[in-house]
């Protein structure tokens, strides 16, 4: 999955600025290098929130095995989460070096031993989860890998064999999950962190409960060895207990892994948004024995892990904008209990979850609304871009050319045969000079630094210009440049499609014309549904109470079932700050009344109306089943009940 230019490729041959370029038919560039940005100033306390807020979120999710990338800034603790165990510890020599600057990766396992085991039984690890944290375009990338993927697994001192992923762990430890997942998806991991699922129940019960939204009823009385643990959820918006938190993410018991995985990721979401309101540091002390006692964390180079580094990604974590945390998943799974996908199904997952589009949600919106996209920098053919050699290294110009060239960027040589060169070689970042006459230039500048990771973005020169022959760009390829550019986004922009909904006005009016009386806020009855869609029959309307700050409030919650078996619903509430309303990717006004936009990636996950004091979120599937469009067109079908009339 990781391509290179060969030893020797470009040298000895001259730049002489006509264009010749000997190098190889195709050359592909592994994931992106880049210089992390200084961390923001910010006051003793808010740093202080800053950290211990994504800490806890980060290890409750590294628990619940579904996350990773950042965890608490204390010194101490620091030290108390570095490995104990002989499996960690052996397993941290096996790790890829993290280097300064870099995105960087994490391993994160989470286990299950019950108190009655002894320290030698085998653990279980129920999900193996990849975390990619990349300063440069600040955002956090989640893969999932489902326990029942059945794949090559390596087993250091022994010979591979085939199995479920999970079984790594549980029959070669850590250094066995490493290496199975090293060899599935071929990416350098510089972090392991591993969990044991006490923890998570404990740190979610000393946090005060974490609010989710649970999607549909789930319930099993029917537990024991060898069977399915036993779950009691209602659906709806609502605070679950450490114990209830985790039978959510670790359910399975009528649909699968993918839907595990899926329910873990909104424990992600959740999590993120609860602590940057309502972390308390009055909890902190018990935080901090939950996270130690049932943590360790290893890193490449034989260190153990500094505060500084988990200072530079805590704040990149707490700091990152709305709708920067991503999550890939692995397509074409076919099977129950033993699942298979084909290996290019697990190659775009990986260069997904590499390679984020950021842009995704915006360009998703623009496709569902009918809007123009609004792009800052030019596309790559209207950027025409001049090299010239600052390093002083043979070949490394005429390289660089080539792979610009590659991503579709129209490469100039300097006028009248003038040698490919800078005015000197002692560059030792790269730079990209932007020519100020040229619209678009500067954001076109920055898209290219992207692309070379440690460079700087600057105003042309008359000395580079007199270089530039018109181009709108001019690299000068500094030391910092190794041969390679960063892979470019896998642009997820979904197809432009028509609303698919039918009149669904009388699959719930009664049912909220009877409790319109028990609230005191107007209800609202969706008059159009997804297709397949109808009322579910197992828990189709909750009217229940809820705590806001020592007051008492009540909510409604549909749910509907589609033919697929995905639950979707409406969460309708006079509880207007509610933490999963806090973290919106856009606002738009549709018809006369506003509504805001969350996204997962390119998926829109909910649609918010406020309206008269109270708030109407049509929250889409686990697996965001429905698309925008079909989103979009039941969020403006919400009418209050009170107008409905029917003959």
């Amino acid at each position: 999955m990781r391509t290179t230019l060969k030893r020797g490729v470009g040298r000895g041959h001259s730049e002489t600025g006509d264009g010749k370029m000997q190098l190889p038919p195709e050359v592909l560039g592994p994931i992106a290098i880049y210089r992390q940005p200084e961390p923001p100033r910010r006051s003793r306390r808010s740093l202080a929130l800053t950290i211990l807020g994504w800490a806890a979120m980060v290890v409750v999710v590294a628990a619940s095995g579904v996350a990773g990338g950042a965890y608490l800034y204390l010194h101490e603790t620091v030290a108390a989460v570095a490995p104990k165990s002989t499996d960690v510890k052996v397993t941290a020599r096996r790790l890829d070096l993290p280097v300064a600057g870099q995105p960087a990766t994490a391993l994160v396992i989470g286990y299950d031993r019950r108190k009655d085991e002894g320290e030698n039984a085998p653990a279980r690890s129920d999900t193996l989860m990849l975390v990619r944290a990349n300063p440069k375009n600040e955002t956090i990338s989640l893969l999932s890998f489902p326990r029942d993927l059945r794949t090559e697994l390596v087993c250091p001192g022994k010979a591979s064999f085939s199995g479920k992923i999970n079984a790594a762990y549980a029959n070669c430890g850590a250094k066995g999950a490493l290496e199975t997942v090293r060899k599935l998806t071929g990416v350098p991991i510089n972090y392991l962190i591993t969990v044991n699922f006490t923890g998570f129940r404990q740190l979610v019960d000393k946090l005060g409960g974490i609010w989710m939204d649970v999607d549909r009823r789930y319930l099993n009385t029917q537990g024991g060895p060898g069977g399915y643990a036993t779950i009691n959820l209602q659906p709806g918006y609502q605070r679950l207990g450490g114990y209830q938190a985790l039978d959510f993410v670790r359910f399975r018991h009528t649909d699968s892994d993918l839907y595990r995985n899926a329910r873990q990721q909104l424990f992600v979401r959740s999590l993120k948004d609860q602590v940057r309101t309502s972390f308390s540091l009055r909890k902190l002390p018990k935080v901090i024995k939950v996270l130690t006692s049932n943590i360790e964390v290893a890193q490449g180079g034989g260190q153990n892990v500094t505060a500084k580094t988990v200072l530079s990604y805590a704040v990149l974590a707490y700091s990152l904008p709305p709708g920067h945390v991503f999550q890939s998943r692995i397509d074409g799974l076919e099977g129950f209990s033993d699942l298979t996908t084909s290996s290019e199904n697990i190659s775009t997952a990986v260069r997904q979850w590499a390679n984020p589009d950021v842009e995704s949600p915006k360009k998703a919106t623009a496709v569902a609304l009918g809007e123009k996209v609004k792009t800052k920098a030019p596309p790559a053919k209207q950027t025409s871009v001049t090299v010239l050699n600052g390093n002083g290294v043979t070949g490394s110009a005429s390289n660089a050319s080539y792979l610009l060239g590659q991503r579709g960027y129209p490469i100039l040589t300097p006028p009248n045969g003038i040698p490919a060169n800078a005015p000197n070689f002692s560059f030792f970042r790269t730079v990209i000079y932007f020519d100020t006459a040229q619209k678009g230039a500067r954001e076109g500048a920055r898209k290219v630094a992207a692309l070379f990771g440690s460079a700087d973005v600057r105003k042309a020169t008359p000395t580079i210009k007199a270089l530039a022959n018109g181009a709108m760009l001019t690299t000068v390829v500094g030391q910092t440049f190794h041969g390679t550019l960063a892979s470019a986004p896998v642009d997820q922009t979904p197809q432009k499609e028509p609303a698919n909904v039918v009149p669904g006005t009388s699959a719930s009016l009664d049912l909220l014309r009877e409790r319109q009386s028990k609230v005191d806020f107007p209800l609202m009855v969706p008059t159009v549904l997804e297709r397949s869609s109808w009322i579910d029959r197992e828990r189709p309307v909750r009217l229940y109470r809820f705590d806001d700050k020592g007051k008492d409030q009540k909510t409604l919650r549909l749910t509907y079932k589609m033919s697929s078996n995905d639950y979707w619903g409406i969460q309708q509430s006079n509880w207007d700050d509610a933490a999963v309303l806090g973290s919106r990717n856009f606002v738009r006004n549709i018809g006369g009344r506003r509504y805001e936009l969350f996204y997962n990636g390119p998926r829109l996950h909910m649609v918010v109306l406020r309206q008269g004091g109270a708030a109407y979120w049509v929250v889409n599937t686990l697996l965001d089943r429905l698309p925008n469009e079909t989103m979009l067109a039941i969020a403006k079908g919400l009418r209050p009940v009170s107008k409905i009339r029917v003959p």
